[in-house]
């Protein structure tokens, strides 16, 4: 009896995306908690660097923890698979995500520019023709790469060629 109730329980638990959703919020505010204890909290003149991101993550703290509980409420469960997309958007999904990947490992050996015109023809190539996706990847990495390497100085990833 006791363990069927326990396996019910534990498998609620599992099932609903509420629940795991407030335990991330919940791990994610910790880490900041305790990241800010490594600065002053209070300093010679008043508050110090550490005081307000200390504050700022106990309350989330505290409202995560509010959040698990309302989740385990009966009747206030929300399923992954009413949250998650599925179909033709998780394909355009794990197209952002796997070109954004593709980007962060690509980019330091062949640079901003080549990097940039293959992640924006990946993203692009499903919904226009190859010569439109072509002609707005190359100007719109072009544009991006003048404004903030030529015009804002900002260092971008850059091949041997330095671009």
């Amino acid at each position: 009896m006791l363990l069927t109730k326990v396996t019910e329980m534990w498998c609620y638990l599992l099932k609903n995306y509420g629940v795991w959703l407030g335990i991330c919020i919940l791990l994610f505010s910790i880490i900041l908690f305790i990241g800010s204890l490594d600065y002053q909290l209070y300093g010679q003149y008043g508050p110090g660097p550490g005081l307000y991101p200390a504050l700022l993550s106990g309350v989330l703290i505290l409202i995560s923890m509010l959040y698990i509980i309302d989740c385990l409420r009966k009747g206030n469960k929300i399923t992954f698979s009413s949250v998650f997309p599925k179909g033709k958007v998780l394909a355009r999904l794990s197209t952002i995500v796997a070109s954004i990947i593709i980007f962060i490992f690509i980019a330091p050996f062949v640079g901003y520019i080549v990097s940039g015109v293959i992640v924006m023809l990946m993203l692009l190539l499903p919904d226009f023709k190859w010569y439109t996706s072509i002609g707005v990847s190359f100007t719109v990495t072009m544009i991006l790469f003048v404004v903030f390497d030529t015009i804002l100085g900002i260092p971008l990833p850059a091949n041997i060629w330095g671009w």
